[in-house]
Parts: structure tokens; sequence; C-alpha cells
């Protein structure tokens, strides 16, 4: 049957939009395919990359699903039921912590030991079985990459034995790396290391013969707490807060050379979990020089001291005490108090730590 050009023509645009049409189609469907299979895909069971703890793995003697199978049905407390977390939740070691451990054995680059040291500290916190069957040769092989010439990797293995401090097996061993952590906290001026570091000497009782040690970097310290860098700050003056409470430390304490402005810190401006933490400092060393073990020694402190910025005959203190009373946190207000009460206490019992003249502060008067 014959057609006109035109007629021809239309055609050939009418069956050019169903093949367009079919083809858009197809592709919208090969598209889905390729989404789907992608939700499906799940990681290979070991890679030499760090390992994730939230990845689908399988158990022991079990062999891992082929690529094209259907993931995991969620279990009834809410997650798949592949996860390490709920294996073990199930009584089932999912064997992640041991893969990772082993992992670190053998040579990585800084990049791949970072990774993997921060995946460890997730399995400790989150497979408390897994965690607790370890070995102190575990905590031995975390503790040597504290040498690690690269400061990612040491902040990891700080903040891994901090995790494994929790558990009370591993804390004696945990103990024997003070001194290092101390060498590095005072050595490296990184704040992110120093927080690690001091979150870590905050976990553990410190065995006194780590106090030689502590003697020398009181300095390191006291730097750190009159940095800018709130964290590093508030576990410095908890450590701090600690060491003042040991006889043979106090002295080092008081005497130990602070900056001018060092009352900065007492300001209203201050967060409050910083403030917090500097007032009971300060209680603590009030109460401390107010003991008769310390009152029976007529100490001498140098004009820069942390002695004479708090309780010295210039010391401004109580003005910011005063201001502190009224503070918005009710937690900074009563430690102000706190700190008044003690002020005054050590007055009335005629206390005259320094060498220097009896000092003038609102509390004389009784306010």
């Amino acid at each position: 049957m014959g057609m006109s050009i035109p007629q021809y023509l239309g055609q050939m645009d009418i069956r050019k939009g169903v093949v367009g049409l079919a083809t858009g189609a197809g592709f919208i469907y090969l598209l889905y395919k390729a989404i789907r299979a992608g939700i499906k895909c799940q990681p290979p069971l070991y890679t030499a990359s760090p390992i994730c703890i939230a990845r689908e793995c399988t158990g022991p003697g079990e062999r891992a699903l082929p690529q094209e199978a259907p993931a995991p049905e969620a279990s009834s407390v809410g997650g798949p039921k592949g996860l390490a977390v709920e294996r073990e939740r199930h009584g089932r070691d999912s064997g992640e912590l041991r893969r990772l451990l082993n992992s670190l054995e053998y040579k990585q680059d800084e990049y791949a030991k970072s990774m993997i040291l921060h995946s460890i500290t997730r399995c400790v916190y989150l497979l408390e079985a897994e965690a607790s069957s370890c070995t102190t040769d575990d905590i031995s092989l975390v503790g040597s990459m504290l040498d690690d010439k690269d400061n990612s990797v040491k902040i990891q293995a700080l903040n891994t034995l901090k995790a494994f401090s929790g558990i009370r097996k591993f804390r004696l061993k945990i103990q024997e790396h003070t001194i290092k952590v101390l060498e590095l906290i005072s050595t490296i001026w990184d704040s992110e290391l120093h927080v690690a570091g001091l979150r870590l000497l905050n976990s553990l009782p410190l065995p006194d013969y780590v106090h030689p040690q502590l003697r020398r970097v009181m300095p390191a310290l006291m730097e750190i707490l009159q940095s800018e860098y709130i964290l590093a700050q508030v576990q410095a003056t908890r450590l701090l807060s600690y060491l003042a409470q040991k006889n043979d430390l106090l002295y080092d304490i008081l005497n130990c050379q602070v900056h001018s402005n060092f009352l900065n810190l007492f300001q209203s401006t201050q967060p409050g979990s910083l403030l917090f933490e500097v007032l009971v400092f300060a209680e603590r060393l009030s109460e401390g020089q107010n003991s008769p073990h310390y009152r029976v020694v007529k100490w001498h402190y140098n004009e820069q001291s942390l002695h004479e910025a708090l309780f010295g005959d210039e010391s401004r203190l109580a003005d910011r005490l005063l201001a502190l009373v009224i503070h918005p946190e009710e937690e900074v207000q009563i430690q102000a108090c706190k700190v008044i009460v003690s002020l005054q206490c050590s007055q009335d019992v005629g206390v005259q730590p320094s060498s220097c003249r009896p000092s003038y502060s609102y509390f004389n008067s009784g306010e």
C-alpha cells in the first residue's frame, strides 16, 4: 500500500516516540535494579581496610552470604541480625574485636593504624564481653602505639586505653603507661592529644611511684589549664584537683608559676563546665593548706605562684567569687559558696600559709 512522503515521515516520528518511550522505561528499570542491588550489596567479611563494627558480619563457622542474597531480616530488637552488637547481645562472639587487634599487629600505614585503633575503641565500648576476653598482651600492643611517630596514632591509642580502663582487670596494666602518657602531654603541644591523655589519667588511680614525674610535668599541666581549649582545660583542672589531695604534691601545685591573668578563669563569662572545675580546684587547694599537717610548715612561695594568685595579698579572688554567687548555673553558685566558706574557715583558724602579710579580702569583715 502506497504512502505519501509526509504520511511516511509522520509514522516514523510516532515509531521513534514509541521506541524512545520504551528505551526510557528500560533505562529507569535498569537504574532501579542497580539501586536495589546496591542496597542489598554487603561488604566483604574481611578486607585490609579498617573495619566498621556496624557492618553485617557472619558468626563463627558461618559462610558469608553471596552478594545477590537478600539482606538479613530485621531482628525484634530493632536492628539487622548480622550486626556484631546484636550477635553479642544474643551470646554469640562476632570475633570483630579480635580481628581488629590481629590486624593491628601487621605493618600498617599511619592512617590505617589510626582508623583500626578508632574501631577497637568503639568495639571495647559496645562489645563488652569480647572486650573482657582480651588479654594484657592486647593492652601492651595498644600501648606500644604511644611510641608511634604520628600524633593521630598516639591520640587514638590513648582513646583505646581509656576505653579498656573501664574494665577493672586491665587497670594495673594500663597504669604502666602512666609515665609515658605524662611525657606525651608535657612535651607535645597538641590540644587533642592533651584531652585524650588527660582523660586517660583521670580514669585511673595514679600510683605513688609516678609522683616524681608529676612534679616535673606540673608546669605543663598549669599551662594547659591556662590555654584556650576548653576541653583540655577542664581535663587538666580535674587532674590537678585530684593531685591537690595528695599531701606530698600540694606545695608543688601551690608554688607553680601562673600567668598574671590567672583569675580570668573565674570570670562569669567562662563556660559553666570550666568554672565549676576551677572552683572545685580552688576549694581543694584551700582545704589542703588548712590541713594540720600543712600548717605546721612555714611555706614560701614565689611571687608569680598559684598560691599568691589565689590567696596572696594582692589577690582579687574574693571579687570573682562574689560575682559567681549569682551565676545563672546553680552548680557554679553552690561551688562558689563552698570556696567562700573554705576561705572564711581559713581565716577563722588564724592560718597564715604565706610568708607574706595576712591577705585582705571581703571575707575579713565577715561578709
